[in-house]
């Protein structure tokens, strides 16, 4: 394992990010104020510039400087204002320095204020590309957090109606089979008294009513896992596995850490339904005959695999690969923060892996 060392850096920060940042917060600070203010602002800044170039004289140019008034401009009120801005600053620094320049014929001063103004029409360009890309970046960002949370929002409204179908299951339909049951037996119970023969087939209907009663409850147990809450993640898959196996006939392995690095309800569920999806595709697709979940704390970070002795076919929930269940692992392991990682086990079969990086 290889050990990761952190360098902490000075606290002073290098020269472009104190830049970026004045930039920024300078930005954001105009970002608030009506046009004309800007104008007048770029305006004047244009001229305290020129001034303070007339006043420096030619050896000492500041032609650097006008380039401030143009980013404002082109930033703030767009590249129509950035050129027009472009076309103040060359004039502005064709009087600042009409007494002072070297130059002997006014024809070489004209070719250097063109040569100018060319310069400044040049910088409106790029800083027009770096505004633009900006934006893009900005655009994609904000596109890729709304699909992310409505992806979020899509697993989150899933897993509700999960739990109130669960729910429904559980406090109802399990509640009226029981109590038909109850009667069933009591009518079997009746019958045998009085040495009725039907009293065999009221037995046989109450003992059918159980099964279906323990179905439903199985049923309403996988789609809201009450272990979850009681006894945690490792209990829930315990005995989710202990089910699966139980109707299958498939041994399922489940192999957990006693110091799992977390505690959230939330994570619990997302894991938990990943290691049934998981389980579930390897039962139907993979063909295996062994199938394992492990659960483990790996120097910190908690690692669930499901791994099968199968065909291969542990995500595949679809012709392509591609179905519902393994784009609904993949939003859950992306909102855990991490990636759902498949691949080849050292059975020959497939496995699906979801590491979470971080503590939580």
């Amino acid at each position: 394992m290889e050990e990761v060392i952190q360098i902490k850096t000075p606290a002073p920060l290098c020269f472009s990010e104190s830049a970026a940042a004045l930039f920024n917060r300078g930005i954001a600070f105009l970002a608030g104020l009506p046009k004309t203010v800007i104008v007048l602002f770029v305006l004047s800044l244009t001229f305290i510039i020129g001034w303070l170039d007339f006043a420096s004289g030619w050896e000492l140019s500041l032609f650097i400087f006008y380039a401030l008034p143009i980013v404002v401009a082109v930033w703030m009120l767009g590249p129509r204002a950035g050129l027009l801005t472009a076309a103040v600053c060359s004039l502005v620094w064709i009087f600042a320095n009409g007494a002072s320049h070297p130059y002997e014929t006014k024809l070489g001063y004209a070719w250097a204020a063109l040569s100018r103004l060319f310069y400044f029409a040049v910088a409106v360009y790029a800083i027009t590309a770096v505004r633009n890309k900006q934006v893009t970046d900005a655009a994609k960002i904000r596109m890729l957090e709304e699909q992310r949370q409505l992806e979020l929002d899509i697993v989150s409204a899933s897993e509700h109606e999960k739990q109130r179908i669960g729910q429904d299951l559980h406090d109802g339909l399990c509640q009226q089979l029981a109590a038909i049951g109850c009667a069933s037996r009591l009518l079997a119970g009746d019958l045998l008294a009085k040495q009725d023969p039907e009293a065999r087939v009221a037995s046989m209907i109450g003992d059918s009513i159980e099964e279906a009663v323990i179905e439903a409850r199985n049923l309403a147990r996988g789609i809201l896992p009450v272990h979850l809450e009681r006894s945690g993640l490792a209990a829930a898959i315990v005995d989710l596995a202990a089910s699966m196996s139980r109707f299958t006939s498939i041994k399922i392995d489940v192999i957990a850490s006693d110091d799992l690095p977390f505690n959230s309800p939330e994570i619990s569920m997302h894991l938990f339904r990943i290691a049934q999806e998981s389980l579930a595709n390897a039962v139907r697709h993979s063909g295996a005959t062994r199938i394992t979940i492990a659960l483990s704390n790996l120097h910190g970070q908690l690692d669930l695999r499901v791994e099968d002795n199968g065909s291969g076919g542990i995500v595949k929930d679809s012709p392509k690969g591609d179905g519902m269940g393994v784009r609904t692992m993949q939003y859950r392991a992306r909102a855990l923060g991490t990636v759902l990682e498949t691949g080849t086990g050292d059975e020959g079969g497939m496995f699906v892996r979801c590491l979470l990086k971080t503590h939580r």
